[in-house]
């Protein structure tokens, strides 16, 4: 049986940090032209129809136990109808660069639930200093945005961010929990469907259905988020979060804003002053500790194993 190569699973995460990262741009524009949850509905429903018609077009396989489906229906919920559902209609109120800053609070938000209900996979020292030196570089790059979190109209938008974050650590860790040898396509595919398949009673609830506007702009940011923000990104999300561990994972919270700050940058011209390529490089050197901090704790493991 051939093994597949050790770096296949940092080649998806890298896709996912650079992929989500040009997602913030794309969903805002998209939520402009249309109501929040229904986008979100729509997107992720075509992407799992899709998704599971590729998969049961090429590879024969049988279906999934029941009890399969329920544990991915679970993690969709809070992966998708709640993580982005609720970015999307946040979006609505607050800037796309706002929400990538309040979303890389993700790895942060892992480590406290790790904590809470008592996992194996506990970071040390120097993972915890390496997250938080990372944060504090992103809070650094958008430090000049800092004092338009004090305007109301903000808050609705920051708090319902927040509450993304904590659902999507909690669906990660859910799924790492969950671990199964089942494709990270198919559980993809099923995620998606019914994260997107739960936004549809939400949004009859909370989004102005009578807004839905098929303008170019949305026809094309929804194509764009289908095909690579959702097939794509989410597939590779799940197959690194079963090969690499959480916490390195979620790393892909801190990466997204760079990606976010650069775009804007070459696209539309946006800021890219000395105090950015600071926080950037502060930002790179707490994902350097923290896979370090890894890397020696898995040393140690090795060491001891062996004494």
């Amino acid at each position: 049986m051939s093994t597949r190569p050790a770096y296949l699973p940092y080649i998806a995460l890298a896709a996912v940090c650079i992929i989500w990262g040009t997602t913030y741009l794309a969903l805002r524009i998209g939520v402009m032209h249309f109501p929040p949850f229904l986008f979100t509905a729509v997107r992720q429903l075509s992407a799992g129809i899709i998704l599971l018609g590729l998969i049961m077009g090429f590879k024969k396989t049988g279906w999934p136990t029941a009890g399969h489906v329920m544990q991915q229906a679970v993690a969709g919920f809070f992966l998708i109808t709640l993580g982005n559902g609720l970015v999307a209609w946040s979006e609505v109120h607050i800037p796309s660069g706002v929400a990538a800053i309040i979303c890389s609070l993700m790895p942060v938000a892992v480590i406290l639930i790790n904590l809470a209900i008592g996992r194996e996979e506990k970071p040390g020292v120097t993972i915890v200093l390496g997250v938080m030196l990372g944060l504090g570089g992103i809070l650094l790059m958008f430090s000049e945005h800092i004092t338009e979190f004090s305007k109301t109209e903000y808050l609705s938008g920051i708090l319902l961010t927040m509450g993304a974050v904590v659902s999507w650590a909690f669906g990660s860790i859910w799924i790492k929990k969950h671990h199964t040898n089942s494709s990270p396509f198919g559980n993809a595919a099923l995620q998606m469907f019914f994260g997107g398949l739960f936004c549809l009673p939400v949004s009859f609830v909370v989004d102005d259905l009578s807004a839905v506007s098929w303008s170019p702009e949305a026809v094309y940011t929804l194509l764009y988020l289908v095909i690579f923000g959702s097939i794509v990104a989410y597939a590779s999300y799940l197959y690194a979060l079963r090969s690499l561990p959480m916490t390195i994972v979620s790393l892909y919270a801190y990466v997204n804003p760079l990606v976010a700050v650069i775009l804007g940058w070459v696209v539309l011209n946006e800021k890219l002053n000395l105090t950015i390529w600071v926080a950037i490089l502060i930002t790179v050197a707490g994902i350097y500790i923290v896979n370090r901090g890894y890397q020696l704790r898995n040393l140690w493991k090795t060491q001891f194993s062996k004494s």
